[in-house]
C-alpha cells in the first residue's frame, strides 16, 4: 500500500500538468506559437580532410546506430559512352556490384556480403555515378577489403553480364507502352537536340555490341584519385577513420587521364507543337516550356520563388489551383525549373487531362505563364512561397550520410559550399520585381516547344467547355512513334 501513493501522487501531477497546458492551447492552429527557427549549415571545412594520394574525404560521425556508410563519388557517365556502345554506362554500373570482384565470384561476392549484412551498390548516371557501402562499424575493416577489390578488380563475371544485357533490352522493348516514356524521351529531344549526349540512347544493337572489356574499360577510366571524392558517415572516431581509409582508398592510383566535361552543345526545337499519336489512350500528356539556365545563374533564385508561385509549391501554387482544383482538368498539373552544373536546365509545365480537355488545360496554363511575366505576385504569395523554401531547408543535412554526401558531391561538381551557407539569404532577398524580370527574361511562350502524347485524333477537337484549340499554339509537327528497339521512326 505504501508503494501505490506516490504512484497516484504522480498521477495527480501529470493530470495537473496536462490541464495546465491544455489552458494554454488556442482556439485555432493558425493561432499556435512557434519560437523562430535556428539553423546553422554544418562546417564543410571541418569536416574535411585529404588522403596521402590526394583524395578528398568528408567525415561526419553519428553514434546513433552502429553503422558506416562510405560513398566513394566520381566523374563520369553516359556521355562517355563511345558512339555504337550506348546502354554500356548504366549496364556497367548494374555489373559492376553484380558481376563478382577480385578473387571471388559473382556467387561468393553476394554470399559475402549477406554473411557481413553489408549493403553495396554501385551507380552510373549521366554526368557522375557512386559506389556506396553500409555495415557494421565492427565489419568495416573486413567490408572496406571488398569495396576494394569492386572499386579495382571487378569482374564483370560473363554471366551477369549476359544477363543483365538481356534484362536491359527486355525494358527497351515496353518503351512505348507508357504514354510517360513516350513523353520523357521526346521532351528531351525537344528541348536539347537530336544531337546533344544525352539523346543518344541505347537500342538493341548498342547493347549487342558491349563487351565485358568495354565495362571493364569503363570503370578503370573513373576510378583513379583525381576523379573521385568520398563522404563517409557513422560510428566512427575521425583519427581511426582516417587511417582506415588512408589504407583502402588512400591506395587508389594517381594517374589516369582527366575526365572531359559534359559536352553543352544544346539546340531546342522550332517554337511549336510537337504531337505523338497513341490512339490507344484516353488521356494525354502536355508539356510546355523552353531552355533555361545553369546553377549559379544570378536569376536562380527569383526564378526558384517564382517557379514555387507559378506551378512548383503544390496546392498553392497556381496551375495547381486552377488546372486541378478549379477546373477538374488534373490530377497532376505543375511546372518546374532544372539547374544542372555543366549545362542549361530548362523550364517545364506538364499535366495530364483527358484527351479533349486537353487544349483547355493547356490554355489555361499558358494563360498563367504570361501572367507571372506581366504581373507581380502578391507580397502574400511571395511570403508563403519564401516560408517554404526557408523552413524545409534544414531537412537537406537531417542526418550525418546526406550531409557527407552533399558537400563531397559539391566538390565533385565544383559548386562551392557557400552556396548553402548563402542560400536562405538569396531566397529571403527575392523581391516581386525580382521575380517578374527574371521571369520576363527567361519565360517566352512564343518561343516555347510544346509536346502532346495521347490519341492526337481526339485531342484536336478540343472541348465545347474551353474556347482553345491545339492549333492556337503554334504550327502542329507531327513526331512519330519510334520503334523500342532501334529507335527509327514508325509508319503510322
Amino acid at each position: 500500500m505504501r508503494r501505490a501513493i506516490p504512484t497516484l501522487v504522480l498521477s495527480a501531477v501529470l493530470v495537473a500538468a496536462t490541464v495546465a497546458t491544455a489552458g494554454e492551447i488556442p482556439p485555432r492552429p493558425e493561432q499556435l506559437k512557434f519560437p523562430p527557427l535556428t539553423f546553422q549549415v554544418p562546417d564543410a571545412s571541418a569536416m574535411r580532410f585529404e588522403l596521402g594520394n590526394g583524395i578528398p574525404v568528408y567525415a561526419r560521425p553519428d553514434r546513433q546506430l552502429p553503422l558506416v556508410t562510405v560513398t566513394v563519388l566520381f566523374r563520369g557517365g553516359s556521355y562517355l559512352e563511345p558512339e555504337g556502345k550506348e546502354g554500356l554506362a548504366s549496364l556497367a554500373g548494374e555489373v559492376w556490384r553484380t558481376g563478382g570482384a577480385g578473387d571471388r565470384t559473382a556467387q561468393q561476392l553476394d554470399e559475402d556480403l549477406d554473411f557481413l549484412a553489408a549493403d553495396l551498390s554501385t551507380s552510373i548516371g549521366d554526368v557522375s555515378g557512386s559506389v556506396r557501402l553500409n555495415v557494421l562499424s565492427k565489419d568495416l575493416d573486413e567490408a572496406m577489403g571488398i569495396l576494394m577489390d569492386v572499386l579495382m578488380r571487378p569482374r564483370f563475371q560473363e554471366d551477369r553480364f549476359t544477363k543483365a544485357k538481356d534484362d536491359l533490352i527486355q525494358e527497351m522493348k515496353r518503351r512505348n507502352d507508357d504514354t510517360a516514356d513516350i513523353e520523357r524521351r521526346e521532351w528531351s529531344r525537344l528541348v536539347y537536340g537530336d544531337g546533344f549526349w544525352a539523346n543518344r540512347l541505347a537500342t538493341k544493337a548498342s547493347v549487342d555490341a558491349i563487351t565485358v572489356d568495354d565495362a571493364q574499360g569503363l570503370v578503370a577510366r573513373l576510378m583513379h584519385a583525381g576523379n573521385v571524392v568520398v563522404a563517409v558517415s557513422g560510428d566512427f572516431e575521425r583519427d581511426a577513420i582516417k587511417a582506415m581509409l588512408e589504407r583502402t582508398l588512400g591506395t587508389l592510383p594517381k594517374g589516369g587521364d582527366t575526365v572531359p566535361p559534359p559536352p553543352a552543345d544544346v539546340q531546342q526545337a522550332e517554337p511549336g507543337v510537337y504531337v505523338v499519336n497513341k490512339p490507344d489512350v484516353n488521356q494525354g500528356r502536355v508539356s510546355a516550356g523552353q531552355l533555361g539556365v545553369k546553377l549559379g545563374d544570378p536569376d536562380e533564385f527569383a526564378l526558384r520563388v517564382g517557379n514555387d508561385i507559378l506551378g512548383g509549391g503544390g496546392f498553392t501554387s497556381w496551375i495547381t489551383l486552377r488546372v486541378r482544383s478549379d477546373e477538374g482538368l488534373a490530377y497532376h498539373a505543375a511546372s518546374y525549373f532544372t539547374f544542372p552544373v555543366a549545362y542549361p536546365g530548362y523550364f517545364r509545365a506538364v499535366f495530364q487531362s483527358k484527351s479533349r480537355t486537353c487544349p483547355g488545360a493547356l490554355g489555361i496554363t499558358m494563360e498563367l505563364i504570361e501572367k507571372i511575366r506581366s504581373e507581380k505576385v502578391s507580397d502574400d504569395e511571395l511570403k508563403t512561397s519564401k516560408a517554404s523554401f526557408v523552413d524545409t531547408f534544414p531537412r537537406r543535412f537531417e542526418s550525418a550520410e546526406r550531409t557527407a554526401a552533399i558537400f563531397a558531391r559539391d566538390e565533385l561538381m565544383g559548386i562551392p559550399h557557400s552556396y548553402w551557407t548563402e542560400y536562405r539569404k538569396k531566397v529571403e532577398a527575392v523581391t516581386p520585381d525580382a521575380i517578374q524580370a527574371a521571369m520576363k527574361r527567361h519565360l517566352d511562350p512564343s518561343k516555347m516547344v510544346i509536346l502532346v502524347v495521347g490519341n492526337i485524333d481526339e485531342i484536336m477537337k478540343g472541348h465545347p467547355d474551353y474556347r482553345w484549340k491545339l492549333t492556337d499554339f503554334g504550327p502542329i509537327h507531327r513526331v512519330p512513334l519510334r520503334d523500342p528497339l532501334t529507335l527509327e521512326p514508325l509508319e503510322e
